[in-house]
């Protein structure tokens, strides 16, 4: 039985190395989840104080575009609408 650094080496791959970047994604993903937790958090007590969850998520959303996207996106959304006879 080979030992584990020469068995890496066979494959030219550094386990140690590579054990590290898995380590990080998996601490990395432990993270995620702690802030997707806090990110509900946030949102319940908003929805509590009476606030629209809904609405709120597409202002973050919103918050994240440019205003020419914005302004490109609502001009096609009216368009469609006339053309639906919706406005």
């Amino acid at each position: 039985m080979q030992d584990e650094s020469s068995e890496s080496n066979s494959y030219g791959i550094a386990a140690g190395e590579l054990r590290q970047f898995i380590e990080r994604f998996e601490r990395l993903e432990e993270e995620k989840k702690e802030v997707a937790e806090q990110q509900k958090e946030v949102m319940a007590e908003a929805k509590a104080r009476g606030y629209d969850t809904k609405v709120m998520r597409k202002v973050i959303a919103l918050r994240k575009r440019t205003a020419d996207d914005i302004a490109e996106e609502e001009a096609v959304l009216d368009m469609y609408k006339a053309a639906l006879g919706m406005s």
